[in-house]
């Protein structure tokens, strides 16, 4: 009977000294080892790439003197890398190495004892790298903490599902959310308004990179105070694996910063131009006009454009009023603009009946006061909308209205109405002086047809 065939020992195969070898050439960093001798007992592809040196050049030999360092400099060079045998832990040193064309390589090297069988030192190895390859590393990972830990911008991180995977803590403050608390969420929970956007902008640049330019982009974000809407200008980076062969996307590296204040400026300086443009316009118009009470309608006219979709005006019945007047103020419609189609404003109240509007109606109220009124419906539920609108004698599309006094030589002349569809913003205070302006205007020429 045959002998049983015994089991080879672990690491004794025939293809262990080939696994070796692939590992040692398959590394990032260049690395050699010395045997307890100082001789070279490993050297694999990246050290032969750095140096030029191949294995067949290096393994065998008795040092690094004469080929890979300067003889001058071999003995200290030598030393220091023997030394992490009985050192605790890795060493870290600056060489300057020589490459086989004669040229010199300055390299960070590790260094770290290799234990034999009984414990005690057997060698050393060393894994060393360009220190220019070196710093640019240790640069790229000191900005990646510096982005996602002190700019002054946000930072985030999202992943391929479009979840924040790390926010820095300015983001963090920007979302009005805690760092942690905002990974893995969808980006809806995060945002009130412009989701839809910033998550279309995040699927190109998977898709197809990064955009040329930074883009400009309003959000809603939440707030001890309530919703803020928010302009952030926002740049946006593709995120590959380096180690795949083929580019794996990562996610996508989001950049933004604040820029709301700057764009409110912009926005209002613009407006602010388009509006004395259009009164600069009106008054040349206006100057040609033969008839005061015509001149008076193009100011109207022209006021509406960007600014609301309806006008009316109303002057007071039985002429000017005194601010001392006792008696309840009665309106006469004047002007008004076409209920249909655009068209220019419309001379009317030939007759004299005064408008039907009930007790405590904004232009009532703004000639007694002399003072301009601003009022919304509230809703722009269609019923609701449409009786609040009828019963104040508005056109029925209305929400919001803003009533400003025409005055003229010390006496209320009547009230300009202005008044804004559901597709537009309430009027603001900024909105209340331009009609101001308007209705100084207006006045003067109302004034003027009086008195002819």
């Amino acid at each position: 009977m045959s002998e049983p065939e015994s089991e080879p020992e672990p690491g004794s195969g025939p293809g262990s000294h080939d696994l070796l070898a692939a590992l040692l050439d398959g590394m990032d960093a260049a690395l050699c080892a010395f045997d307890a001798d100082g001789v070279v007992t490993h050297w694999n592809r990246e050290a032969e790439r750095i140096l030029g040196w191949s294995a067949e050049d290096a393994v065998g030999r008795r040092g690094l003197a004469g080929w890979a360092v300067r003889s001058a400099d071999a003995e200290d060079v030598e030393e220091r890398l023997l030394a992490a045998m009985h050192a605790a832990g890795r060493q870290v040193n600056e060489f300057a190495l020589l490459t086989k064309d004669g040229g010199r390589v300055l390299v960070r090297t590790q260094s770290a004892a290799v234990r034999g069988g009984d414990g005690k030192p057997a060698g050393v190895y060393c894994a060393f790298s360009e220190v220019h390859a070196q710093i640019d590393l240790e640069r790229s990972i000191a900005l990646s903490e510096a982005l996602l830990e002190d700019a002054s911008w946000g930072v985030v991180l999202v992943d391929a599902d479009l979840r924040p995977a790390v926010v820095n803590a300015h983001a963090a403050r920007a979302l009005g959310i805690g760092r942690t608390a905002a990974l893995g969420r969808p980006l809806g929970e995060l945002l009130v308004q412009g989701v839809e956007d910033l998550e279309s902008a995040l699927t190109h640049v998977l898709a197809e990179g990064a955009p040329p330019a930074p883009a400009e982009m309003w959000v809603g974000v939440r707030t001890p105070e309530g919703e803020k809407r928010r302009c952030w200008r926002s740049g946006f980076l593709r995120l590959a694996s380096p180690l795949a062969e083929e580019p794996v996307p990562l996610g996508v590296g989001w950049l933004f910063q604040d820029i709301t204040e700057g764009k409110q400026s912009e926005q209002e300086a613009a407006l602010l131009r388009f509006r004395a443009n259009q009164l600069h316009r009106a008054a040349r118009a206006a100057a040609e006009c033969a008839d005061p009470a015509e001149a008076a309608t193009v100011h109207l006219d022209f006021s509406l454009a960007g600014f609301a979709d309806h006008a009316l005006v109303d002057r007071v019945a039985g002429g000017p009023r005194l601010d001392d007047a006792q008696l309840p103020v009665r309106l006469v419609r004047a002007v008004a603009t076409p209920a249909g189609a655009p068209g220019p404003s419309e001379l009317t109240g030939r007759a004299g009946l005064p408008v039907r509007y009930g007790y405590g109606h904004p232009a009532l109220q703004c000639a007694e006061r002399a003072g301009t009124v601003r009022t919304s419906v509230g809703t722009v539920e269609t019923a609701r909308a449409r009786e609040w609108a009828t019963t104040r004698q508005w056109p029925p599309d209305a929400v919001h209205a803003l009533c400003a006094v025409l005055r003229s030589r010390g006496r209320t002349l009547g009230v300009v109405t202005f008044l804004r569809g559901a597709g537009r913003n309430a009027f603001e205070r900024a909105d209340a002086v331009y009609a101001e302006d308007v209705a100084v205007r207006i006045a003067a020429a109302l004034d003027l047809a009086g008195a002819a």
